[in-house]
């Protein structure tokens, strides 16, 4: 195919409006609470902005460098043993909120589990782009490329962040089936699976509290209930239209983490059915146009690169929207490019440049 001038249009507009529309509800959301904790109502979205800027520029910088320069394992292999050393260093860091997932330095945190997944697909677009014809080759193709991203997997439950693991997972298990894997792997996957995700749900006390509770929430609702019984009362109360930007109740010390994991509670509270539905239209444009580039693209390299990146993002924004909605058990998990978190919307956009820059070969 003839190689575009531009990048995908739809898409960078996209991105560009989640990302602006994110530093908005951070700042609707956190204001009172960054005020009261950190004498300033922009406490929290002056540094969400400032990662912002950061993501922009590598999303620029990124769209400008040919995706093929990736296609390297002198570059990917060090990403890989550097991401590891990162999950391995976040256990010899003090614990917050009773989780080792943040290395701190000189006054900043990384959360290394956000840059699993793009180097995750990094490493099978990689690995696969020329296995696809042995793809069910157990000892050849299966175990190779299933075992690196396992390994990642296994430290961020150690963490535990379950959340962000069953992101990786899913993205693995997606990408196999685009090569070609057979569903009886991946029910034989699923069944290996259930004894551990069993476990992790089950019999690990917090988790176990917490599945009880989604079952039935007024069981503990000044508890382990709070927390999702709050945000349905902020999903009801914005109806149609919302109660107005700023003018959210839940954030006032009821939601916790209306910023966060909850924003998009906060955004149904304040911009009703409405705002919320075009949240989820905006990341429905996102995905077509990601997996649009990767089912065109005659690239294998591309192609699967293209799609990882685009399913890691719609992967993540349908856990976040489950659990806020009661759908789904609460995972500690962020709405990309609209929640605060500075590791996160960087990695996101970075990603974004890559995907942007594939486009270009895009007719």
């Amino acid at each position: 195919m003839a190689k575009r001038v531009g990048v995908d249009k739809w898409l960078f507009g996209t991105v560009l409006l989640l990302a602006l529309f994110g530093l908005v509800m951070v700042f609707s959301a956190s204001a009172v609470m960054a005020k009261a904790t950190a004498g300033s109502p922009y406490a929290f979205v002056s540094k969400q902005a400032g990662f912002v800027l950061l993501g922009f520029i590598a999303l620029f910088v990124l769209m400008r460098i040919d995706y093929r320069k990736y296609n390297n394992p002198k570059l990917i292999f060090p990403l890989m043993g550097t991401t590891g050393l990162l999950l391995l260093a976040v256990f010899v860091m003090p614990s917050m909120n009773g989780a080792h997932r943040w290395i701190r330095l000189a006054g900043q945190t990384l959360q290394p589990s956000e840059l699993a997944a793009p180097v995750i697909v990094l490493f099978l677009a990689w690995f696969l782009q020329t296995r696809i014809h042995t793809i069910d080759d157990i000892k050849e193709t299966l175990l190779p490329a299933a075992i690196p991203p396992l390994v990642f997997i296994a430290l961020i439950l150690k963490e535990p962040d379950l959340g962000t693991a069953l992101v990786c997972a899913a993205v693995l298990m997606l990408m196999l089936y685009l090569a070609g894997m057979q569903m009886k792997w991946i029910g034989l996957a699923l069944l290996a699976a259930a004894p551990v995700m069993y476990y992790m749900l089950f019999l690990v006390a917090f988790r176990r509290a917490r599945m009880m509770v989604f079952f039935n929430p007024d069981l503990d609702p000044k508890g382990k209930g709070f927390q999702i019984l709050q945000s349905l009362i902020a999903v009801s109360t914005g109806g149609i239209r919302g109660l107005g930007l700023m003018e959210g109740r839940q954030k006032l010390f009821y939601l916790p983490e209306p910023h966060t994991d909850f924003i998009f509670a906060n955004i149904c509270e304040e911009l009703g059915m409405i705002g919320a539905l075009c949240v989820v239209v905006a990341f429905c444009i996102l995905g077509y146009r990601g997996l649009r580039a990767a089912f065109l693209s005659t690239d294998p390299f591309a192609r699967f690169l293209a799609f990882g990146l685009t399913t890691a993002i719609l992967v993540q924004a349908f856990f976040n929207i489950s659990v806020v909605l009661a759908l789904l058990p609460n995972k500690g998990i962020s709405l990309p490019f609209i929640s605060n978190g500075g590791t996160s919307v960087f990695v996101m956009l970075a990603c974004m440049g890559v995907l942007l820059n594939i486009t270009r070969e895009i007719d």
